[in-house]
């Protein structure tokens, strides 16, 4: 085998073209894509769902399954050109190197195997190494990748370990055989994320240690900010901007890259006066692509006659070859002119309280062995001793890690469970011990709920129409059927989708479209708080601006309170107007947006901000990684609920974190803090996150 040049790129796709072949015929997923990898470096490969990003990581892998198919172009990796390679070529690269780590960390591991049987698989099938061998080698990846107590590690199986464990075990296996390439396929979407910092931390320091190459694939701009060298961005099949990092964040020149970031919450969003803007219309389906820019129908510059001409090809700029872009208007565009739109909303009064907690506390009890019906009994602690209120027309955050609390807090407020002990009352009368069967139609009616994903909230074999007219139905509204079906009508009008929709099957719409409905039904029967559990995390970011924004727009169109729960801290800096902190079923900091964002910080919210990434290069963040996963609610630790991984324990005189459990201090305007640090030491805590140019 020829001895690789590092001077040259590692990968080398030029003019790819990919299709899919069906039933209804030739279907172009990817068109005269061109990218370059460079040794050591990283290149994100950025846009929305469906632009063909994971197809490019296939068509590397060279694996697009029976209908894929490659259908021009070239794909280098060290020089060698990857589409006329043999089935036999193939399989010794790939796993040795060039390897993948894809976004859901179980697709990868085996139920039925010990992690060090599967790890061991590697070196074994690609370099023969014997069984004492492969096992050094698995026991020294597994310490790299920062797990604890390694040997039991190698010893569990995949059930037993958390989700950023068996993440961190995918990406061990990854780098077994020190590849030369990696490529990343979302490796963090469906993490926390405190363990996505620990994850992409972990990734850089590999990378440099092994001088592994990265294709890192994701829709979130900041993680691309603070893992990649280049950037590629693609819409529709297309790459329509590729440069450094640098040239891209600091001077983009492609209309759909400025969409995508006026579409993020970066500092200094406002949701009264700079609002993010929502791209325009929807996606092209590949067959329903238009002439010329594939963009062309959404963009706010375009030009008949010149934007919907034949082909657009990638243009480099005049004065960096590096920076290209696909657009016919880059000298035509004011690029410096203000990117954000202007708006003057008024501010929405927080009136009278309408949801009040008091020592709100939530216990499951199970058997010690459920599976054999074992006498012994184990209590999970999901919430303890909750305290809040949340007032008419507020938006009131709840943030944390998964396993935290916040969606059992969400159950128990909707009446899908009870409350062990504790207080929750709605406009005076009590909710807590009240199940959502002995509820009345009014309270049911109060309090309703948008879900984290809306593929799975809806009944498919339901028109839309059909299923907000139950909900009208359900909450007793009007006594003919045409009063619910001119209602129907109205909130279809309410979430912005068109009339001609009732008559659809959820199948024929877009995820953006389904969250709508969702919405829609939520506030059927005039609801008075709606619980929004991660509304727009399973959305594009372009359509995260415009589910944000509905939300908000019927927030002040009928005062809704809303109590919106979320791990984006991002977004909760730009929707909230009080944020609550919870871990580990406590209540750990409450106050205004503003004071929670602002020294002085719980230690866990100061991890929480320092690990969201943010797509702005003018941002310094204040970089810490929390050690360790948060502990079992079956078996929480004694004293402070955070003191495993707390990163300020040490100041504390004594062993108050491990044996007492603090009290909530009361600061400067009801802000509040559960945790033993001293005024003086909180008073003088850093920011965590700044304006590079701030004083």
């Amino acid at each position: 085998m020829e001895e690789f040049n590092t001077q040259n790129p590692i990968l080398e796709i030029n003019n790819l073209s990919i299709s899919f072949f069906t039933r209804l015929g030739e279907i172009p997923a990817v068109m005269n894509f061109s990218c370059v990898l460079e040794p050591g470096k990283a290149l994100g490969l950025v846009g929305e769902s469906g632009c063909g990003k994971s197809t490019v990581a296939l068509g590397v892998m060279q694996d697009l399954g029976v209908n894929g198919s490659i259908v021009g172009g070239s794909i280098k990796f060290k020089g060698r050109e990857l589409n006329n390679m043999t089935q036999s070529e193939l399989s010794k690269l790939r796993g040795s190197e060039i390897a993948m780590i894809y976004q859901e960390p179980m697709a990868s591991l085996n139920p039925a195997m010990r992690i060090s049987k599967q790890l061991m698989e590697v070196p074994i099938t690609h370099a023969n190494t014997s069984e004492k061998e492969a096992w050094a080698l698995a026991l020294e990846v597994v310490k790299d990748v920062r797990l604890p107590d390694p040997e039991r590690i190698l010893n569990s199986y995949p059930h037993q370990l958390s989700g950023g464990q068996q993440q961190r075990i995918v990406i061990a296996m990854a780098l077994m055989s020190k590849p030369a390439l990696l490529i990343l396929d979302e490796p963090t979407t469906a993490l926390d994320v405190t363990v996505e910092a620990g994850i992409v931390d972990l990734v850089k320091g590999l990378g440099k240690k092994y001088g592994t190459s990265m294709l890192f694939i994701s829709h979130n701009l900041g993680l691309i900010l603070d893992t990649c060298d280049d950037i590629c961005v693609m819409y529709s099949g297309e790459a329509v901007e590729t440069g450094s990092i640098y040239d891209v964040f600091d001077r983009m020149r492609h209309p759909y890259t400025q969409a995508l970031f006026r579409s993020i919450p970066l500092p200094g969003a406002d949701k009264n006066q700079r609002p993010l803007v929502a791209i325009p219309g929807n996606f092209p389906l590949p067959h329903e692509r238009p002439c010329g820019c594939n963009f062309g129908p959404r963009c706010n510059y375009f030009e008949s006659g010149v934007c919907d001409e034949d082909e657009i090809d990638m243009q480099e700029m005049s004065d960096n070859h590096r920076h290209a872009s696909r657009c016919k208007k880059i000298d035509a565009i004011d690029w410096r002119a203000v990117s954000t739109t202007k708006a003057d909303y008024k501010p929405l009064l927080a009136g009278d309280k309408v949801i009040e907690v008091e020592d709100l506390t939530k216990y499951y009890e199970i058997s010690a062995n459920a599976l054999f019906s074992g006498k012994e009994k184990s209590v999970v602690k999901a919430n303890e001793s909750l305290s809040f209120y949340a007032r008419e027309s507020e938006t009131l955050a709840i943030v944390g890690e998964s396993g935290c609390g916040k969606s059992t807090l969400a159950k128990v407020l909707m009446g899908l469970e009870t409350a062990t002990s504790g207080k929750a009352s709605l406009n005076g009368q009590s909710i807590a011990d009240t199940a959502i069967a002995d509820r009345s139609v009014e309270i049911i009616s109060s309090i309703q709920m948008v879900f984290q994903n809306p593929f799975d909230t809806l009944n498919p074999s339901m028109t839309v129409g059909r299923q907000i007219i139950r909900a009208l139905e359900v909450f007793g509204f009007g006594e003919l059927e045409s009063e619910r079906q001119n209602r129907m009508l109205e909130l279809l009008d309410l979430v912005k989708l068109p009339r001609e929709f009732a008559i659809r099957k959820p199948r024929q719409l877009s995820g953006g479209q389904k969250q709508r409905v969702g919405i829609a039904r939520a506030f059927a029967g005039n609801a008075q708080i709606v619980i929004a559990d991660e509304p727009v995390s399973a959305l594009d970011v372009s359509v995260q601006a415009a589910v944000t924004h509905l939300l908000m727009e019927l927030q002040r169109k009928q005062g809704t309170t809303m109590l919106f729960i979320s791990h984006d801290l991002s977004i909760v800096r730009y929707i909230a107007d009080r944020v609550m902190v919870m871990y580990l079923g406590h209540v750990v900091e409450m106050g205004a947006t503003d004071q929670v964002f602002a020294p002085p910080y719980h230690p866990y919210t100061e991890a929480l901000l320092s690990a969201v990434p943010i797509a702005d290069t003018s941002v310094e963040r204040h970089h810490i990684v929390l050690q360790g996963d948060i502990p079992s609610a079956m078996n929480p630790p004694s004293g402070c609920p955070f003191q495993t991984r707390c990163q300020h324990k040490h100041l504390v005189e004594g062993n108050l974190c491990e044996t007492q459990m603090p009290t909530t201090k009361i600061l400067a305007n009801s802000h509040q803090l559960k945790c033993h640090l001293s005024d003086e030491y909180l008073a003088a805590m850093r920011p965590v996150i700044k304006l590079a140019d701030a004083s």
